[in-house]
C-alpha cells in the first residue's frame, strides 16, 4: 500500500500517534474507490440496535443478513464498514481483509428513557476481529454526557495504545437542547470540537442547519459575521471548528430521503470541505442495485466528476 501525498499530509496532523494507529488510519484512507483522495465514504449499520430490526431492514429484507452489508460495502468500493459486535462477528471471517472495519463499542435502543448508551464492545473485541478502529457515541448536552466522555477517554487511551484508531459519533441531545437545537450550527460545531478535544481521529456529526440555539453563541456569530447562509458554508465552519481541518470529519446521511436530496447534500458537503460521508439507511434501505448506483454517484461527486 503506497500512500498518496494527500494521505501523508492528513496522517501528519496526528502527531502523538504510534505507527500502528497511523497504519490503521491509512488503511481506511487508502481503501476503496476514494482511496488516497483524503475523502471517505463509510457504511454504518448500527440502526438495528438504535431503532429495531423492522424499522431498519423491512424496507429491504435482504438487509436483515449481516453479510449483506459487508458485501454492499465491498462491492460499492467504500472506505470502511462500521457496526456493533454481533454484526461484525457474523462476517469477520468471510470478509477478513476485504474492507477495513470499525467496531461500534456503545449502543442505545428505542426503549431507553435516558440519553445514554451501554458499552457493547471492547478494544479486545476490535483486535480479535481485525478491526481498524473503534467507534463511540457521545451525547453532548445530555445528563449523561460527562460519563460518556469519561468512558471514551478511557477506551481511546486503550485503543491507541494497541494501534487502533478512534471514531467519535458526536450527537448533541438531551438537557436543555430543543429538537431543532440538536442540529443547530453552533451546537454541531461545538459537538465536533468536543470530539476533537476528546482525541478522536475521525469525527462524525450531522449536517448542521442555520438555526442558532445558544443566545451567547448567536451574539458572536452575528458580531464576527460567521457565514452560515448555506449548507456548504456551515460545513466549512464545522471543519474549521475541528482544529481548523486538522481532524477528519464525516457527516451522517440522516433519515431516509429521496436520491436527489441525498446527492445535493453530498455536493454541499464536498463544497464545504468535508472529508466525506457515513451513510446507512439511505443506502441499505434501497434495493441493492439502486444503492450501488447511488453510492457510485456519491463517489463521483467526491471525485468532482458529478
Amino acid at each position: 500500500m503506497k500512500l498518496t501525498q494527500r494521505v501523508k499530509r492528513i496522517l501528519a496532523n496526528y502527531e502523538s500517534d504510534n505507527p500502528g494507529t497511523k497504519a490503521n488510519l491509512a488503511r481506511i484512507l487508502m481503501h476503496g474507490k476514494l482511496g488516497g483522495s483524503g475523502r471517505l465514504l463509510i457504511l454504518p449499520v448500527d440502526q438495528g440496535f438504535e431503532h429495531g430490526p423492522a424499522r431498519s431492514f423491512a424496507a429491504n429484507p435482504d438487509a436483515y443478513d449481516p453479510q449483506y452489508h459487508f458485501q454492499l460495502a465491498v462491492d460499492a468500493g467504500l472506505n470502511a464498514f462500521a457496526s456493533p459486535l454481533g454484526m461484525i462477528e457474523a462476517g469477520a471471517d468471510t470478509f477478513a481483509g476485504a474492507i477495513p472495519t470499525i467496531l461500534k463499542v456503545n449502543s442505545s435502543n428505542s426503549h431507553a428513557t435516558t440519553k445514554d448508551q451501554a458499552i457493547t464492545g471492547s478494544v479486545g473485541d476490535a483486535l480479535r476481529l481485525g478491526c481498524s478502529a473503534i467507534g463511540f457515541t457521545i451525547y453532548p448536552g445530555s445528563d449523561e454526557a460527562f460519563e460518556m466522555m469519561e468512558e471514551i477517554r478511557e477506551m481511546a487511551e486503550e485503543a491507541k495504545s494497541v494501534g487502533l484508531a478512534v471514531v467519535i459519533w458526536s450527537y448533541p441531545r438531551g438537557g436543555n437542547l430543543s429538537k431543532e437545537g440538536e442540529t443547530a450550527i453552533d451546537v454541531t460545531a461545538y459537538a465536533a470540537h468536543m470530539a476533537a478535544l476528546l482525541g478522536a481521529h475521525i469525527i462524525k456529526v450531522k449536517p448542521p442547519t442555520e438555526h442558532i440555539e445558544q443566545d451567547d453563541a448567536r451574539k458572536v456569530y452575528e458580531k464576527q459575521k460567521v457565514d452560515i447562509s448555506s449548507l456548504s458554508a456551515r460545513i466549512s465552519h464545522v471543519m474549521q471548528s475541528s482544529f481548523n481541518h486538522r481532524r477528519i470529519v464525516v457527516f451522517s446521511g440522516g433519515g431516509s430521503k429521496g436520491t436527489e436530496d441525498v446527492l445535493n447534500e453530498i455536493r454541499a458537503l464536498r463544497d464545504g470541505g468535508a472529508n466525506g460521508s457515513i451513510i446507512g439507511r439511505n443506502t441499505f434501505q434501497r434495493p441493492r442495485q439502486e444503492a450501488l448506483e447511488m453510492l457510485d454517484t456519491i463517489i463521483k461527486i467526491y471525485q468532482n466528476k458529478a
